[in-house]
């Protein structure tokens, strides 16, 4: 019996985290699932956006330098908590994932070792230049202009990688073969 894989797929939005997702799942031998951490955003009530409780997005400074920080109250946290035990709920029934998560602090990871540690967990980092995520930002035009300024300097640090992956001069394809490669998936 194979043991249940998993892949978290870290970076700053428009990093290509969800593409790279996408591709990965075309070329595995073994099915995975793809679990977004986006979804789980999305299922915080609308009048938790812009609460204490919920999540606000505060920009601050309003040149081409501004950047929008994240505050998140109790009830994000919750969001975030579940969302990663989750994880760990889908693969105990055999699924093997491909999470794609946007992890702000080094206990973002603390947490997927403790709940995933009886599978075989590998953690891939997706970076970029500052400059080229915020152009994908712009280009995107369904991110707000001034986040992955604001998670530069936060999504990478203190985090231990598997594998790290320049996303900037490879295509999604490319780096799901990478991933695939490394881990023999």
């Amino acid at each position: 019996m194979t043991r249940t894989k998993i892949i978290i797929l870290n970076g700053i939005g428009s990093a290509g985290k969800t593409s790279a997702a996408k591709e990965l799942q075309k070329i595995t031998k073994l099915p995975f699932l793809h679990i977004q951490g986006d979804s789980f955003l999305e299922m915080l009530p609308p009048r938790l956006f812009g609460h204490p409780d919920g999540i606000i997005f505060k920009q601050s400074g309003e040149d081409a330098n501004a950047s929008i920080e994240i505050q998140m109250g109790d009830a994000m946290t919750r969001l975030l908590s579940g969302f990663r035990h989750s994880v760990a709920a889908m693969a105990s029934h055999g699924n093997h994932l491909i999470v794609d998560d946007v992890m702000l602090e080094a206990a973002d990871q603390e947490l997927y070792v403790a709940a995933l540690s009886q599978f075989e967990l590998r953690f891939v980092a997706l970076q970029a230049p500052l400059e080229i995520l915020e152009q994908r930002e712009r280009d995107r035009k369904d991110r707000l202009i001034g986040l992955a300024r604001w998670q530069y300097e936060r999504v990478h640090m203190g985090i231990k990688y598997d594998l790290e992956i320049d996303a900037a001069n490879m295509t999604s394809a490319e780096i799901a073969v990478k991933i695939a490669q490394t881990f023999k998936l």
